[in-house]
């Protein structure tokens, strides 16, 4: 039996022996076609070979330097109306872009428009990259508006919910503009919650100046108890936490408590422009103001408020109704607008204030005279009816030197 068969020690001994010179054998002969494959030396790469080997870093991941400060004095000196510049407002976008970038402007005042609308971040920000590919110091400007639309659809991203623009009205000016369109109020907390969101954004996009509309609207009717400063602290607070300075206006009417006024940096408004190129001269607009009681257009280079503020802009202003002051211009023939801006900006420019020239502004409906691509526009180009950019471009070369 097999369990009982013993193999002697010799024989064992013999079959690990020819076991292993069979695989020894077999090594060889397959190892006969084996060869190593001798090193390839290649040279040394430079270090400039090296670095650019390197994959780059998206450009999105890398945060931009914050921009220069705004210059105010140059602000007062080089700044322009551009009113839904960065909107695309106008009805000829591309058009309104190569005029900014023509320009000599400093300063895009209002280029970015809030009325009952909610801004295009991503929108404003490619035409601010185009402009300042030529314009790199330019600043632009935000006009946050006394207007919001009840029906607007944005999102909010902290709550991630939309906003409930309902929320933001004051209380009976539901529909104070028209259906739908109220006066909103910086004590609602919803509306400071979308002005904390849109200024940030604005911010950073590199937006570094933000004009307050109508501000007597949106405010505390209280003006001894104001809501604004905190709003005003809130945004310079997040501008200097990237590494920015901002200025922030208001349109303040005929506000004269000086404590609010020195709010903001600057006040905005109009000038009265009459149909012969001259301003008129007292506090309110005799358009409206006749008498003691009635309603007062505030002409804020009057020294009943300009003595009281820090700084004063002006530019033509709008309603827009025919016979307002952009409307009285664009009515008026080439010559006269060109006389009527240089006599205006040497004017208020030697007064202290700033005088801001229109490259493009709305204008009433059936207004008659010169405007852009629209009929309810101006826009200064020269490839429409008003072609006033040559004069303006002087007026501003002139106007401020480095």
């Amino acid at each position: 039996m097999l369990k009982n068969l013993q193999i002697k020690s010799w024989v064992a001994v013999l079959i690990i022996l020819l076991d292993a010179v069979g695989v020894g054998y077999f090594l060889v002969r397959e190892s006969r076609s084996f060869e190593i494959e001798p090193a390839e030396i290649s040279e040394l790469s430079s270090v400039d070979e090296i670095v650019a080997s390197i994959p780059p870093v998206p450009t999105n991941l890398i945060p931009l330097p914050p921009p220069p400060p705004p210059d105010i004095e140059r602000m007062k000196a080089q700044g322009c109306v551009a009113d839904g510049l960065l909107n695309g407002f106008g009805g000829d976008p591309k058009e309104s872009m190569r005029l900014a970038r023509r320009s000599d402007c400093y300063y895009f005042h209002r280029a970015l428009e809030t009325w009952a609308d909610d801004p295009d971040f991503d929108k404003a920000s490619k035409i601010i990259k185009d402009i300042k590919k030529q314009k790199d110091e330019a600043v632009f400007g935000m006009f946050i508006a006394e207007a919001v639309n009840t029906k607007t659809l944005y999102t909010y991203e902290e709550g991630d919910r939309r906003f409930n623009f309902e929320k933001m009205c004051k209380d009976g000016q539901e529909d104070f503009w028209k259906k739908n369109i109220c006066i909103p109020s910086f004590e609602s907390e919803e509306y400071r919650k979308y002005l904390r969101q849109i200024t940030r954004e604005a911010m950073d996009i590199g937006i570094q100046s933000f004009l307050f509309g109508q501000i007597f609207y949106q405010d505390s009717d209280n003006l001894s108890d104001p809501v604004v400063p905190e709003i005003i602290e809130e945004m310079k607070e997040y501008a200097a936490s990237k590494g920015m300075e901002i200025v922030i206006g208001a349109q303040t009417n005929d506000i004269t408590d000086e404590k609010y006024l020195k709010n903001f940096d600057f006040l905005d408004g109009g000038v009265g422009l009459k149909s012969d190129g001259s301003i008129q001269q007292g506090a309110c607009s005799s358009r409206w103001w006749k008498k003691p009681g009635d309603w007062c257009w505030a002409l804020l280079w009057h020294k009943t408020f300009a003595s009281k503020a820090n700084n004063v802009f002006l530019h033509l202003d709008w309603t827009p109704k025919v016979g307002d002051d952009m409307s009285n211009f664009a009515r008026m023939d080439s010559d006269m607008r060109k006389k009527t801006l240089k006599d205006l900006h040497t004017y208020f420019l030697s007064r202290g204030n700033g005088f801001m020239l229109p490259i493009m502004a709305i204008l009433p409906y059936g207004n008659g005279g010169c405007h852009g691509a629209k009929e309810n526009y101006y826009l200064a180009s020269e490839k429409y009816s008003c072609d006033d950019e040559d004069a303006i471009n002087g007026i501003l070369k002139k106007a401020w030197r480095d």
